[in-house]
């Protein structure tokens, strides 16, 4: 009886891995990329299982479908370890004129203990702060606190999409756009550094793929997409930053980076988890600060939790154009380039069809 039960639990996590590859958005499939790390965990254990207590007949059967699986995952996950090379290059002392540290906090909307996170601001002094689901009551807590600060760009909303950009940074032509959804916003501008030098900042917040918000993951991977199209385009110093709703190891993610160029901070570095901050066992990596060649990072860490589900994250990036050819830049190919112009298209029509 034990053998089949292994035999079935390495068969369901065989096909859990097989449908992440599927090239569909339905939710349910999108989100069988998140749990990789955990799923890794639990065919290694049934792997140890079998070993020792499934019978000679079908003991091979469970092992190579953990074996498959184990290989599968970990090929996915192993750029988020320390034994993966570093995507971006550590920053070299004496060049703070040139660094901008950024806070990335998901609020969650209910969650009233802005003390906890404002603290933490106060304490670590981000140049930037940027807010997820803040509604008009995070706005005035925030407010009361970083009220003086040069620029401030508020977009309070009750649908869990809500906005709030606080900057010691001058932030010149600073907008707010509906860029795929007309209730999902995303803050774009250039920031000033010290040292003159204007980065152009992007943050985002697209609509996840899961039951409660949208059927499909298409609006987020288009928003991303969209995103990554203009960063390529553009050509400019560009950091990428807010809760993307999907796992940096994710096809949409890398499909993201190809197309835009930019790099992930993480890679070589850690995981660095933000979500679900009080469920141990349930996390993985979504809110993220991507760089375009011409950063490198002087500092990366998850902060502690304030009473919201996400952890908030702090990232120190230097701007150094004269490093960028020490980075390995990611390239879309055809087939990818296609891929993205197609789910933009798809996303833009679906959405004035709703």
């Amino acid at each position: 009886m034990i053998t089949y039960t292994l035999l079935s639990l390495a068969v369901v996590l065989l096909a859990v891995t097989l449908l992440g590859k599927v090239r569909l958005h339905d939710w349910w499939i999108r989100a069988c990329e998140f749990p990789r790390v955990q799923i890794a965990i639990l065919a290694a254990l049934i792997a140890i299982l079998a070993f020792w207590l499934a019978e000679d007949g079908l003991r091979g059967w469970v092992l190579g479908s953990c074996a498959l699986v184990l290989v599968l995952q970990l090929y996915r996950i192993l750029p988020w370890t320390r034994l993966w090379p570093l995507q971006v290059r550590p920053a070299e002392l004496g060049q703070e004129d040139r660094c901008v540290t950024l806070m990335i906090a998901n609020v969650l909307t209910p969650n009233r203990n802005s003390e906890g996170l404002i603290r933490q601001v106060r304490e670590r002094k981000p140049d930037v702060l940027l807010t997820l689901e803040s509604d008009q009551w995070w706005g005035d807590q925030l407010d009361a606190a970083f009220g003086d600060w040069p620029t401030i760009i508020r977009v309070p909303l009750d649908n869990l999409y809500g906005m709030h950009l606080y900057s010691r940074l001058p932030m010149e032509a600073a907008e707010v756009k509906y860029l795929i959804q007309d209730d999902i916003p995303s803050i774009h501008g250039w920031l000033k550094l010290p040292c003159g030098d204007r980065v152009k900042l992007h943050a985002v917040h697209p609509r996840p793929p899961s039951p409660s918000e949208s059927e499909e993951s298409l609006w987020r991977d288009a928003e991303l997409l969209l995103v990554g199209q203009q960063v390529r385009e553009g050509g400019y110093p560009a950091i990428v930053a807010g809760d993307l709703n999907d796992v940096a190891w994710s096809r949409t993610t890398r499909l993201f980076c190809n197309v835009s160029g930019m790099l992930d901070p993480r890679r070589g570095r850690g995981m660095f988890n933000t979500f679900h901050a009080e469920h141990w066992y349930l996390r993985w990596p979504l809110d993220h600060a991507f760089t375009t060649e011409h950063f490198t990072l002087a500092h990366i860490e998850r902060l502690t939790p304030f009473g919201s589900d996400h952890f908030p994250i702090l990232v120190t990036l230097c701007f150094r154009p004269s490093r960028a050819d020490e980075h390995d830049v990611p390239e879309a190919d055809s087939e990818e380039r296609e891929e993205a112009r197609e789910n933009i298209r798809e996303g833009k029509a679906r959405e004035q069809l709703s």
